[in-house]
């Protein structure tokens, strides 16, 4: 298991390798698809046994992926 950001870490037996809350099997990817879904951040960490922390530890590792994303205009 390796840790990847705060409270965010990675593992080939997990997840297939995705990006989850440590400590959890639940995926990154998974907190932030449910918030922008319309649940609270609350609600997330109630339903899947969270942190208030780990829930804002999803969204701050998103916000670093898509930071460093690069976009490419065609033509």
């Amino acid at each position: 298991m390796k840790e990847i950001a705060p409270r965010i870490t990675a593992d080939d037996k997990v997840a297939f390798g995705k990006p989850v809350i440590r400590g959890t099997r639940v995926p990154v990817a998974l907190v932030v698809g449910k918030l922008a879904g319309g649940m609270s951040a609350a609600e997330v960490a109630e339903e899947y046994d969270l942190g208030h922390e780990d829930v804002l530890a999803a969204l701050a590792y998103a916000a670093r992926l898509l930071d460093e994303e690069q976009v490419l205009a065609i033509a």
